[in-house]
Parts: structure tokens; C-alpha cells; sequence
């Protein structure tokens, strides 16, 4: 991706272990128990105009921005992490000044029957996809 000058686009917000309760997953116990989900987004954006005129609409409320991810995660149940994901990464691109971004989600209470630290999927969309 490159900015409106035709550099690469280079600056990135991060937001990383957001988390959030949500009742997603094919196992009925994940219906209806739900589980903990926790959530990384980095995005990339042009973050010049924000800097010169130090204006919180000219970038990402990461504030609000979080409020919205943690809604999405606990509403409307779904099977898989990775459509939580593409559900994660339209709320993002939702941001006028966001061009890609980089969406993990971790599933660390798995229903896996074996020892395991943490089970995490991460995609990357743009507006260009």
C-alpha cells in the first residue's frame, strides 16, 4: 500500500490483547458457555495529517475503535475463529483512514484435548482485496 504521495505506507497502530466474551465455535458447550477470546489488530494508515494538525479525526479513535471489536466479538455467534476474524478486520477497514490490516484472534480455552498454550488464526485484508 503506499500514501497519497506514492510512498509505502509505513506508520502502524496497534492494539493488541483486547478481550472479550463470546459464544463462538461448533461444540455446543461453546454456545452456551462461551469463552474468552483475545484479540490483536495492527493497521496500516497514514498517520502525517493526524500529527501536523493534531486532530483526532484526521486518524483511528483506538478508543472507540476497541469498544466496537469487543462488541463484534460478542455478538451473533459463529462457528469458526476465522470468520470472527474477516468480521474483526471489516470493522477496522469500517475506518476511513485504516488501508490494510492484520487481525489475529486467540482461542486459548480451546476445546483441544491435549496440552497447549494458545490456538490463534490471523488474516490480512486491505481495501484492495
Amino acid at each position: 500500500m503506499r500514501d497519497a504521495t506514492g510512498e509505502p505506507l509505513r506508520d502502524r497502530l496497534v492494539l493488541r490483547g483486547l478481550r472479550a466474551h463470546g459464544y463462538h465455535g461448533i461444540l455446543e458447550s461453546e454456545r452456551s458457555n462461551g469463552q474468552d477470546f483475545v484479540v490483536d489488530v495492527e493497521m496500516g494508515l497514514d498517520t502525517r495529517a493526524a500529527a501536523e494538525s493534531d486532530d483526532l479525526s484526521a486518524t483511528v479513535d483506538y478508543g472507540e475503535l476497541a469498544e466496537r471489536l469487543h462488541k463484534a466479538v460478542g455478538s451473533d455467534p459463529i462457528d469458526l475463529i476465522e470468520t470472527l476474524a474477516a468480521r474483526l478486520a471489516g470493522v477496522c477497514l469500517a475506518e476511513s483512514a485504516v488501508a490494510w490490516v492484520n487481525v489475529t484472534v486467540h482461542k486459548p480455552a480451546a476445546p483441544i484435548s491435549v496440552a497447549f498454550d494458545d490456538v490463534s488464526l490471523t488474516i490480512h485484508r486491505s481495501r484492495d482485496d
